[in-house]
């Protein structure tokens, strides 16, 4: 048995490498999508089996045993194809196999706009919730297979709900065919237009401030007169929290988000919820989610726990204020995900005991941090260290 997987390029017959034709030319019976199929030239073979799915790809191999198979994937092999789910398959029946590349959508689109490609993320919207918000807020270009659910303008249309509506995007429509489109222009009028089902779509950069370490300087926050966390105690919060990237999490009494914008930008792949009640420090947080290019922080208005309820299952959970309210917020929070990493913060003794209290009667073990920071300031020709509140961070551990 000889089996071929071959990458179709574009899906137009020009864009075939030679390889790619000589198989073609010798293959006895053709496998893959109809649109492939249907469009291949009459010298290829009459024997032509459409399908997709790696369970049908191999029926039509073992019932065609006696041919020469080839199989035809669109774009290239390597390249978000379907050949990586037929491989195992090919091999825990030890069929042995060839597999061809070719050329692939990115190289298609960066080619018809002028531009190399080395430096872009390459996601697909196949099969997949799509995350153009997370891959924008990465510093470089986002490419994206659209299709299925999610096509170009869907996929502008979250840009526009995070308040990225003037980001630059291009779409390629029907890359390589003679109906070729390249349409550029905003997300916001991206979000209008209906494109043709075989679309990519490439986002540039969203604005944001690079600073990789946690703790960014406090000058970096627009604050107003709503308390923040400082630099030396949001740096210390987010080493407990140890937010990862694709994770969902929870700033309770967020204030003027300072640490709402740092863990959003830690897990730029995931989304972090704001939750504040005050009308000011919601301003504040906006402005500071726009300056500092968290544009996957959603502000959620209201008092905790009754604005809890309906968000996403949180990985992990800040405690800046509770009004109160700490032993129902931690009864739901346990309730959502009783595995969730917390870190609460305290200035008083008795909200440090509540906290204590209630972490362990949720089920979290409660390890205790007092942080104690002084900073220079000016007295004539000399300096002296003027102490700031300290701060008591108690984490919760998962017992």
């Amino acid at each position: 048995m000889q089996v071929t997987l071959t990458a179709m390029g574009g899906g137009g017959f020009d864009t075939l490498t030679k390889e790619g034709l000589d198989v073609l030319r010798q293959a006895t019976c053709l496998i893959g999508a109809q649109r492939l199929l249907q469009n291949l030239p009459d010298f290829c073979a009459p024997c032509r089996v459409a399908a997709t799915r790696p369970g049908d790809i191999m029926c039509a191999i073992e019932e065609n045993g006696d041919k020469t198979c080839a199989v035809l994937f669109s774009g290239d092999t390597g390249f978000y194809s379907g050949a990586r789910a037929l491989i195992p398959q090919l091999e825990a029946k030890n069929i042995s196999y060839r597999l061809l590349p070719g050329l692939s959508s990115v190289q298609l689109l960066a080619a018809a706009i002028h531009r190399p490609w080395q430096d872009w993320l390459l996601f697909s919207a196949h099969g997949t919730e799509a995350n153009a918000v997370g891959a924008v807020m990465q510093g470089k270009p986002a490419f994206f297979l659209t299709g299925g659910r999610e096509s170009a303008a869907s996929l502008c249309g979250q840009l526009v709900r995070a308040g990225l509506g003037t980001l630059p995007v291009t779409v390629g429509e029907n890359l390589s065919y003679p109906s070729q489109r390249i349409w550029q222009g905003t997300a916001e009028y991206g979000a209008r237009e209906e494109f043709a089902p075989l679309s990519v779509l490439l986002l540039e950069p969203a604005p944001h401030v690079m600073h990789h370490t946690p703790g960014f300087p406090d000058a970096f926050f627009v604050r107003g007169n709503v308390p923040m966390t400082k630099r030396e105690v949001r740096a210390s919060i987010l080493s407990i929290l140890a937010p990862e990237k694709d994770e969902i999490l929870w700033d309770i009494g967020a204030g003027t988000g300072s640490v709402s914008v740092e863990l959003a930008l830690q897990a730029s792949m995931g989304r972090t919820y704001a939750v504040e009640c005050n009308e000011e420090a919601l301003t504040l947080i906006q402005q500071n989610r726009e300056k500092l290019g968290a544009w996957n922080l959603h502000m959620v208005k209201g008092k905790a726990p009754e604005k809890l309820d309906t968000l996403e299952t949180p990985d992990a959970v800040f405690i800046g204020g509770s009004k109160g309210k700490m032993e129902p917020i931690l009864s739901l929070i346990r309730t959502k995900n009783p595995k969730a990493r917390l870190c609460i913060s305290a200035i008083c003794i008795e909200t440090l005991y509540r906290a204590v209290r209630a972490l362990e009667e949720n089920g979290w073990q409660a390890d205790v941090t007092q942080i104690s920071v002084s900073r220079s300031r000016p007295a004539g020709s000399l300096h002296l260290m003027a102490a700031q509140n300290p701060v008591f961070l108690i984490a919760g551990v998962p017992v």
